[in-house]
Order: C-alpha cells, then structure tokens, then sequence
C-alpha cells in the first residue's frame, strides 16, 4: 500500500511562489507507477493539475503549463518525494492540492489509486 503525506502549502500574494512536496512510501520495484497532482477549489470538482510517470515523462494542465513544475526524487526502492513547483501564483490557483498514485496494472500488479490528505494553498490578490 502506498501512503502518501503533502506538506509546503500556505497563503501567498499573487505573483509569488511555493513549492509542495508529497512525501510517498510503499513502492515495490515489481510495479510501475504514476504520480500525480490534483487540486480541489472550494464548490469544484476536484482536476488534474501534473503528472511523472517512472521514466520521467511529465504531463501537464493546460492552465499551469509554463508555471508549474513537477519532479520526483526517489529516496531508495520503497520511498518517494514528489514535488510541485508552482510560480507567478494566480487567485484562481487557490486550491486544496492533494497527491495522487496509480499503480500500472501488469501482470505481477493490479490497478490501484492511493491519495494523500490534501495541503491547502491560498493566493490573495
């Protein structure tokens, strides 16, 4: 089971930056997997924001692209930090960011969603 906790949110003015860090454990090198970054505005559905794949292939919502950044860093075999860098921050960026993994499904892995908990991230204007 993958377990996941976000941290680096908080409240900044627009034009400013922060960068949010999931920190991930439970990976076993039998499997392969899919990172990602989703975020729920309050009255909205929750939406895709950026994903890394293992081979470090990266996706993007259009509406962050050329602002975000995302990246991962893989402590050893079992243990992962995901990362989201997010700069020149919007009103509309306001949001609660949570982190997602998909296990690919193969024939020594079955399909599986883990979430974290979510970290908040406020930007005033």
């Amino acid at each position: 089971q993958v377990r996941m906790v976000e941290s680096g949110g908080g409240s900044v003015q627009a034009g400013g930056s922060l960068r949010l860090s999931c920190a991930a454990s439970g990976f076993t090198t039998r499997c392969q997997f899919n990172l990602m970054w989703y975020r729920q505005a309050p009255g909205k559905a929750r939406e895709f924001v950026s994903g890394i794949d293992d081979a470090g292939v990266t996706r993007y919502a259009e509406f962050v692209r050329e602002r975000f950044a995302i990246s991962q860093e893989s402590q050893d075999s079992s243990k992962r930090t995901l990362y989201l860098q997010m700069l020149s921050l919007k009103s509309d960026d306001t949001a609660t960011y949570y982190c997602r993994t998909d296990v690919v499904p193969s024939p020594s892995c079955r399909q599986q969603t883990y979430w974290g908990q979510g970290t908040q991230v406020a930007v005033s204007s």
